[in-house]
């Protein structure tokens, strides 16, 4: 009788997929609790992924000619009211500066205490997010349609107080990016909308290997302050979805706010259409959940901090160093020789002085796309041990070491192949077309129900009441429904085009 894998990780997802998730953030050492409720210290492994997303996604957006800048954290109180259903939006969650200094006072048993003093005469919020102080220098910068289209983009962190915090999805604290444009015409924001859209979904399935469902958000989902909410939305493994990024159409509700206003070409003076659009850390989340197992993260390798890890197998230490300085030659075989997605792949050697299982099983949990193992008999026969992090964590594929070095390119390519493969198959698998009412109730009745497509013509009351009975939301309407036949609302019965993606979410 074979014996049964004991999984690095407990519980599982199978047994708790909440549990499971947070210890493989522990496992992988990805990111932990800080002192500060609600704010998490992300880990350099953790800090690496998210330093490779904003690396590629920022080549992308200079690409489509966006340029970064940087705004302040501290936003007046009195600019969030210029913009009131946007502020409205957000109140609850803002964190608000009161006071600009501190002084030590003594109480009766000569412990120093720190008291905030030198109350503002403004408060100032800590950025929930930056439309109305970007837009106060848009409204500085533009004067004429010459100056249009304004194609800014800024890396940042936000907050948002958040009630029940959960690392990398739901922080107080959070890293993203938020671009932020002004054009001459609707059509040309419109256009910028859904150019970044289409960024998006692009680059979770290219790089994250995340399949995405692109749609628009409903009115009551909407962003507030926003005309349009272009949205990608990914299922994870216990079938919920996660908002993985947002584009937005402001149309000219903040340029009205704001100011934001251009002398156009006939002379008179018009309103700026204007766009935001933001990705965050929760991406980083979005892939634990999307791709890991029980034995730890798996990671897509375009995003991962080193994508091969060569571990030294050193049983003699008469044969250590020689072990060592030829995985080090490796090593630099492969940075010079290899590349992928563009850029010369990633090694890494642990030449830490601990055993080799402690050492593999530390880099399943990681998540390491490729590991290979070099010990006395490799060096003799010129191969190398190579192990996936798509396989089973004790697979084993001994290759003569020119042939990997050959074919590293396209093994790390077919890991982010199968990832991609193994992700829309789930998502596939668990969306269910739905036409009547009964199905639709019974279908939420089940711990992991997946999500349902249904013909959609409800009002937005309609939308909260049934989002509030079955604890869900119309995730997005999706974006290619041009061949979709009409068929009766299962609200309403009244006959309609339009499909709408419900799911429970993150």
């Amino acid at each position: 009788m074979a014996k049964q894998h004991q999984s690095a990780v407990q519980p599982t997802r199978e047994q708790d997929f909440p549990e499971w998730y947070q210890q493989v953030v522990r496992a992988a050492d990805l990111a932990e609790n800080s002192e500060t409720r609600g704010c998490m210290v992300i880990k350099p492994w953790g800090y690496g992924i998210w330093e490779n997303i904003q690396q590629q996604l920022d080549t992308r957006f200079k690409e489509t000619g966006h340029q970064n800048a940087y705004f302040p954290l501290l936003i007046p109180l009195s600019y969030l009211e210029k913009e009131a259903e946007h502020a409205e939006g957000f109140a609850t969650e803002c964190a608000v500066v009161t006071h600009h200094r501190l002084e030590v006072e003594k109480d009766e048993n000569g412990k120093s205490k720190m008291i905030p003093t030198g109350k503002l005469t403004e408060p100032y919020v800590i950025r929930p997010t930056s439309e109305t102080i970007i837009g106060a220098a848009f409204s500085r910068w533009i004067e004429s349609y010459r100056d249009l289209p304004l194609l800014i983009n800024q890396w940042a962190n936000v907050m948002r107080w958040e009630m029940r915090p959960r690392l990398f999805l739901r922080t107080a604290e959070f890293l993203w990016q938020e671009g932020h444009t002004a054009h001459e015409t609707a059509e040309e924001a419109i256009e910028e909308t859904r150019t970044i859209h289409s960024l998006y979904a692009e680059f979770l399935r290219d790089h994250l290997a995340i399949p995405v469902i692109a749609g628009e958000k409903t009115e009551a989902e909407r962003f507030p302050g926003a005309d349009m909410t272009l949205t990608v939305e990914a299922m994870v493994q216990d079938k919920k979805a996660i908002q993985a990024g947002t584009s937005h159409y402001l149309g000219t509700n903040f340029s009205e706010a704001q100011d934001i206003s251009f002398a156009g070409r006939d002379g008179t003076q018009q309103l700026a259409h204007t766009t935001s659009w933001g990705v965050s850390t929760r991406l980083v989340g979005t892939l634990i959940m999307a791709h890991s197992d029980d034995d730890g993260l798996v990671l897509p390798p375009r995003v991962a901090p080193s994508q091969i890890v060569i571990i030294p197998v050193t049983p003699k230490e008469d044969s250590r160093d020689a072990i060592i300085d030829a995985c080090q030659a490796l090593a630099k075989v492969l940075r010079l020789e290899v590349a992928y997605g563009g850029q010369p792949v990633r090694v890494h050697v642990d030449t830490r002085d601990i055993g080799g299982g402690v050492k593999k099983w530390e880099w399943v949990k990681k998540g390491a796309p490729i590991r290979i193992e070099i010990g006395p008999r490799d060096i003799e026969s010129s191969k190398v041990c190579l192990q996936r992090r798509d396989r089973a964590a004790n697979e084993k594929e001994f290759l003569p070491k020119e042939d990997f070095i050959r074919n590293a390119s396209e093994i790390l390519h077919e890991i982010h192949t199968n990832l991609l493969n193994n992700a829309t198959e789930l998502r596939d698998s668990n969306i269910t077309e739905c036409h009547d009412m009964e199905t639709f109730d019974k279908h939420w009745t089940d711990d992991q129900p997946g999500w349902l497509i249904t013909p959609w013509s409800g009002s937005r009351q309609q939308e909260e009441e049934i989002s509030k009975k079955h604890k869900i939301t119309i995730r997005c309407l999706p974006l290619d429904q041009q061949d979709e036949s009409p068929a009766p609302c299962i609200l309403t019965g009244e006959p309609t085009s339009c499909r709408a993606f419900l799911g429970r979410s993150y």
